[in-house]
């Protein structure tokens, strides 16, 4: 895959607590952020698809019963 340079701006201390990660791990600076990019693309591709179920779920009026959320509710408060 080809690769392309992007530039961006952030703070000095974010900086540097990306460089002092990156050294932790073994690896430069430019791997650490392919590995978060790739990361936090994971993280919403994940988050749109289970959204996406949802939305398809609620059109097809596909809901969990009352007395089972308030079920779970009462067991996560507790």
């Amino acid at each position: 895959m080809a690769r392309e340079t992007i530039t961006f701006r952030t703070e000095a201390d974010k900086r540097q607590a990306l460089d002092q990660l990156a050294q932790a791990l073994g690896q430069d600076r430019t791997a650490t952020l392919n590995q978060a990019i790739d990361t936090l693309l994971d993280i919403y591709d994940w988050q749109v698809r289970h959204i996406e179920t949802g939305r398809k779920q609620a059109r097809n009026g596909e809901f969990v019963d009352e007395s089972v959320w308030r079920k779970a509710l009462r067991r996560n408060i507790s």
